[in-house]
């Protein structure tokens, strides 16, 4: 009978294997994907209350300080805040007038809820793939379940 233990053995090994090289690896990049679409959220959700608070206390021009990088600041003057320069990617940065700006937030933010709602999705699905195999592996050791006793 050791032939049996053999082949239980290899599956066991063959499962593991799959969950350790392919199903955690994958949980951790779509974690990582859907954590990179939180970032960009939050960089639109700041740029709309930017711009809501600028229309409700009709600020037309300001003074401001700028992050050139590294912690080095200067200071800025925008004599026009009416229209801004929005960063759409590919390194193309759009003039819009506030209400183009909200418009083009509000499109976004819906774009990158639909994103945040398949990643979420993907991330249950993998851990159930994994709570799966798990229980395949148990069964060829024939362990009891969990929460079982």
């Amino acid at each position: 009978m050791a032939g049996m233990d053999e082949i239980r053995q290899e599956k066991i090994q063959r499962f593991e294997e799959f969950v350790d090289r392919r199903l955690k690896p994958d949980l951790v990049h779509a974690i990582a994907e859907r954590d990179k679409i939180f970032d960009q959220q939050k960089v639109f959700s700041d740029l709309r209350k930017n711009i809501e608070n600028l229309e409700k206390n009709s600020v037309t021009s300001l003074r401001t300080m700028v992050n050139l990088g590294s912690e080095v600041y200067m200071q800025a003057d925008v004599p026009d805040t009416r229209r801004i320069f929005v960063d759409v990617g590919l390194g193309f940065h759009v003039e819009f007038t506030w209400s183009e700006a909200l418009n083009y937030i509000s499109a976004r933010e819906e774009k990158l809820d639909r994103q945040i709602e398949e990643y979420t999705r993907l991330i249950a699905s993998i851990k159930a793939q994994i709570k799966m195999v798990c229980e395949g592996i148990r069964e060829l050791l024939n362990l009891p379940a969990e929460g079982s006793s």
